[in-house]
């Protein structure tokens, strides 16, 4: 199998004998099957019945001719119905290929495609000449909201596996190529930036940049200056002439205001026979909610914005997600002084972390929560107890406190040895984490980090959480009735679509997909659903919680989380 970072920079070729670039060298080439490029090049709208003639489409990484064959037969067949000479077609189509022996063949199949259709050598020589350039498409000094289309599959590279020089050029003209990006991310960039208004660009590639971090200034980019129209997951599709392990999806991105977004979630049944139809469900006005057996399809209102993450999961979850996020503010909110957090990372557990209960002075103990004292869904004690350095103000004068000193001395070699006592000499005995003093005293929901759905754990304030605990404290919640809440699918819902499912099927219920979780205003809740909420919490009984989450949204159904929402 094929493994991403081996992918050429050539972009597309065809197979066979006549169309087969630099013999005896692998460029790691991939080869999308022909009904794949069709089926792009339909939701885009580049189809006959338009004038293509009087429009201008690029192709930025041409390959052999993949895409390029169907774009040009496509322009032949509209010319024929609008009556445009072939021959004048020279700003028509401008592709761009790395390699000139690949544009070589390119033009070659091109010309002859044109010849068929009525040119001699010398035009359709001068026309593939025009219409197919060996150069760098990043690199190359396009003039911007120039283009109607910009349609193709871009190379997939990781960008330190190019030369520094390079690599410091392709930064410099596409700044969302941030981190470890792959190529593509410059691709997606450069292809908007040419569009005119009411422009398109449509690519099959890795869907990676959707949900990592090196997507970020990506994402931020498309989702305040152009709009997502379609996106089509294909990860078990049979897209490519050879397997390529790329989680690919076809997105296609319009210059112009955000409005409704087509979500599909295609399966491994999804072949050429399905694509018309579902090609003309994105293009058509009725997009009714779809629910084929190679496919389901769904519109959304808007699109998920900023640089945040983009959710994952199947067409109606996401829909869901959508919804609810346009109506509920997120968990985490000053309005309802609600907070989310992580317990304490010490740095050194065998050290600050103890069974002893006169250890040290008894104001510089705190009893310890850790994830195994949550398990049965409420609070069992281990005996272990937090060895506390720090006070309001900052870290304890130890000469105040002479058995703390001396237990802290007898073990200041281990504790100098760590990264954050070298980089902080005179603090050499803090924890890494500060202890927050707030917590203690008050009732907190605790959430362990690796579950398999949620599991919110009360604590009545007699504790602090441990650094694989996640808490969750409010002014306003009564804090089983939000208990409820987080215990339901919703909760699920809402981190599996944001976060990455580890081996196992377990989720990470880390702050930062915490607070993607959306929730009603407390006192919108009828007072009969946060007794159901309530109840359900205490008794543990997810069905129930989610029954009573359900009317809390105001949703007509409990979200269906029989297929994963979050990435293979």
């Amino acid at each position: 199998m094929l493994q991403p970072r081996q992918l050429s920079l050539l972009g597309e070729t065809m197979p066979g004998a006549e169309l087969t670039p630099d013999p005896g060298v692998d460029h790691g080439e991939v080869f999308t099957r022909r009904w794949v490029v069709e089926f792009i090049l339909d939701l885009v709208g580049f189809t006959a019945d338009k004038d293509l003639g009087a429009q201008t489409l690029v192709e930025p990484s041409c390959g052999t001719g993949a895409f390029l064959l169907p774009i040009v037969e496509r322009l032949v067949a509209s010319s024929a119905a609008h009556s445009r000479d072939l021959r004048t077609l020279g700003s028509a189509i401008s592709a761009f290929d790395l390699l000139d022996a690949n544009a070589r063949l390119a033009r070659k199949a091109v010309a002859q495609l044109l010849i068929e259709h009525g040119l001699d050598d010398e035009e359709a020589g001068t026309l593939v000449r025009g219409w197919v350039t060996t150069g760098d498409f990043l690199l190359y000094p396009h003039d911007r909201a120039s283009v109607d289309y910009v349609i193709g599959n871009p190379p997939y590279v990781r960008l330190e596996n190019v030369e520094q020089q390079t690599m410091d050029d392709y930064r410099k003209v596409c700044p969302t190529m941030r981190g470890r990006a792959d190529i593509y991310v410059g691709f997606i960039e450069r292809g908007l930036d040419l569009l005119k208004p009411g422009g398109t660009l449509s690519f099959i590639c890795a869907d990676r940049w959707m949900r990592n971090q090196y997507g970020a200034d990506l994402r931020s980019l498309i989702t305040s200056d152009y709009a997502v129209d379609t996106v089509v997951s294909m990860h078990d599709v049979d897209a490519f002439e050879h397997d390529v392990s790329a989680y690919p999806a076809i997105i296609v991105l319009r210059n112009e205001q955000q409005r409704q977004t087509a979500v599909v979630e295609a399966n491994a049944k999804f072949s050429e026979p399905h694509a018309p139809r579902l090609a003309s469900w994105v293009r058509g006005n009725n997009r009714t909610t779809l629910a084929a057996p190679s496919y389901e399809a769904t519109c959304v209102n808007g699109w998920f914005g900023g640089r945040d993450l983009w959710p994952t999961g199947s067409p109606s979850q996401l829909a869901l997600i959508a919804d609810l996020e346009s109506r509920f503010p997120p968990l985490q909110d000053e309005a309802t002084g609600t907070r989310v957090g992580i317990g304490v990372a010490t740095g050194c557990d065998d050290v600050f972390i103890t069974t002893n209960p006169d250890l040290v002075e008894p104001d510089r103990q705190l009893p310890l929560l850790r994830s195994a004292d949550t398990t049965s869904g409420s609070v069992t004690w281990s005996g272990r107890y937090l060895v506390d350095p720090w006070e309001s103000s900052g870290l304890v004068d130890l000469g105040r406190y002479p058995r703390l000193a001396a237990y802290l001395h007898e073990n200041e070699d281990r504790l100098r040895a760590r990264h954050i006592a070298k980089l902080r000499p005179a603090t050499w005995y803090r924890t890494i984490d500060r202890i927050d003093h707030r917590l203690t005293g008050r009732p907190k929901l605790l959430m362990p980090d690796l579950k398999a759905a949620a599991h919110p754990v009360l604590d009545d304030g007699s504790y602090y959480p441990h650094h694989n605990l996640y808490y969750v404290i409010s002014d306003l919640w009564d804090p089983e009735v939000l208990g409820g809440l987080l215990l339901s699918d919703i909760t699920n819902l809402f981190v599996g679509a944001y976060c990455v499912r580890m081996r196992g099927g377990t989720y990470r219920f880390q702050a930062q997909y915490l607070r993607r979780i959306r929730v009603p205003d407390p006192a919108s809740i009828d007072p009969l659903i946060k007794h159901d909420l309530a109840a359900a919490f205490v008794t543990r009984d997810r069905t129930k919680a989610t029954a009573a989450a359900t009317k809390a949204y105001g949703l007509r159904d409990a979200p269906d989380l029989g297929r994963s929402t979050v990435m293979s």
